[in-house]
């Protein structure tokens, strides 16, 4: 395996470059305790479905996982039913966050009763954003107790670093510019793989180089094509969440902050109830849209960012 494709991933599951992320050891001992519910919480490209199918192969589990997504419609009409199957081996549920209330109790209970029951042939894997574990304990207080809560947030720069120098010594190659790919990665595995892939195309590194040789590409060229890519998937809901329901301008204020302040973010996501305790002299205007359901309505109708990256629950 010596392709720059199969080296710096842009896409699928990374093997050469995957590096445990922080939260690693403890997604294992939570696979390795019987029936206990796991819910893996974090942004798009942080590497938690990388983390489980990794986990599971480590640990020789891979022969009894279903991945389910909630995107999917087939999918949802499965995990409806979960609650009623015996033996139901280990299931991952995908963008958990996109169920209805009515699904999401009932595999709260359902996760309980594994959990109570310390089942060795059912176990339950919940991927999604921030308060994923919180949504699933509103339904069921006492799964509390009985539930893994991982999240996974940025990782330190040294993960990136050490993802880098594996995907360097693969290739045989020196990236000039790893510091700053470490740097404006921000802790994202994925934004890491993207940037060092175009720096190697740019560099024409296709495949393993022999004898070994250094980059010599502009990170800020780099960074433009990467961020080019991107925005055709983020541009439009950035500018459509910008825009608000409100339709006098200045009723756009808010939704300004909120960017604004999230971009602010090592976290990846937002907390507005924090947000607003470093900023209190927004506070009015911002839990208005969120008492008045504006944030909400750009979710329904755009399908943008909202719940992706902010905690919705100001008060």
């Amino acid at each position: 395996m010596s392709n720059l494709e199969e080296i710096f991933k842009v896409g699928g599951l990374p093997t050469v470059t995957f590096v445990e992320p922080i939260e690693y050891p403890a997604l294992v001992v939570a696979l390795r305790t019987p029936g206990r519910g796991i819910v893996i919480e974090g942004p798009s490209g942080i590497g938690k479905t990388t983390s489980v199918h990794r986990a599971l192969e480590q640990l020789n589990l891979t022969n009894n996982v279903l991945v389910l997504s909630a995107r999917k419609l087939q999918d949802t009409d499965i995990i409806k039913e979960l609650p009623g199957m015996e033996s139901i081996g280990i299931v991952v549920i995908d963008d958990f966050h996109r169920l209805n209330n009515d699904i999401k109790c009932k595999i709260a209970d359902y996760m309980k009763i594994l959990a109570d029951e310390e089942r060795r042939d059912s176990k339950i894997i919940i991927l999604g954003i921030n308060q994923a574990g919180q949504s699933l304990i509103n339904f069921a207080h006492d799964l509390n107790n009985r539930l893994e809560v991982i999240q996974f947030e940025a990782n330190p720069i040294h993960k990136v670093l050490q993802l880098l120098d594996q995907g360097e010594n693969a290739l045989n190659i020196e990236l000039n510019i790893k510091n700053e790919i470490a740097d404006a990665s921000h802790g994202s595995f994925y934004i890491a793989q993207m940037l060092a892939h175009q720096a190697c195309l740019d560099s024409g590194v296709l495949e393993r180089k022999e004898p070994n040789c250094v980059t010599t590409v502009s990170f800020e060229l780099v960074k433009g094509k990467v961020f080019d890519r991107l925005s055709r998937t983020f541009k439009n809901r950035t500018v459509s969440f910008a825009q608000g329901t409100r339709v006098r301008r200045e009723g756009r204020a808010p939704y300004l902050h909120l960017l604004y302040w999230l971009g602010k973010s090592e976290e990846w996501s937002l907390s507005i109830d924090e947000a607003l305790k470093t900023y209190p002299e927004l506070k009015g205007s911002v839990v208005q849209i969120v008492d008045n359901g504006y944030l909400e309505n750009v979710n329904s109708s755009n399908k943008c960012i909202t719940h992706q990256f902010f905690s919705v629950h100001a008060g």
